[in-house]
């Protein structure tokens, strides 16, 4: 018994010493109304998944949004040196999915993305946890 609380305990402390540093809660650049949101990155299998936690207007005020709880970021890969790529951002403010990359240094993500030859820059989002 001992043994098996011992393996159990050293399981779950691995399972977060591999938690990724793209992982946690960040909050996006305004968008084109003003609105910015806190977007909860987690692990999909290889890849990283984030979906919109809360959205704030251009005061800072916490607003409601039918997009609450959607995806925005999802089949990001890591690719090394803070980098992902081959992924997915849906954009609320202007309704597109665009095929996106985010560069991570630090507590900053840099997000980008493209659909045909346009491409829009995501910004840079601030970790806030």
């Amino acid at each position: 018994m001992k043994f098996l609380t011992s393996a159990m305990i050293l399981m779950l402390s691995a399972g977060a010493a591999l938690a990724d540093p793209v992982e946690g809660l960040w909050r996006t650049k305004p968008d084109d109304n003003g609105n910015t949101g806190l977007i909860r990155i987690t692990s999909c299998g290889p890849a990283f998944c984030g979906k919109l936690e809360k959205a704030f207007d251009g005061a800072g005020k916490e607003i409601s949004s039918p997009n609450i709880g959607k995806r925005i970021v999802w089949d990001m890969i890591p690719e090394g040196d803070g980098a992902y790529g081959d992924g997915k951002v849906w954009s609320p403010d202007r309704d597109k999915t665009y095929d996106a990359k985010m560069q991570l240094s630090g507590n900053k993500l840099s997000v980008s993305g493209c659909v045909l030859m346009i491409c829009r820059d995501g910004g840079t989002w601030t970790r806030v946890q």
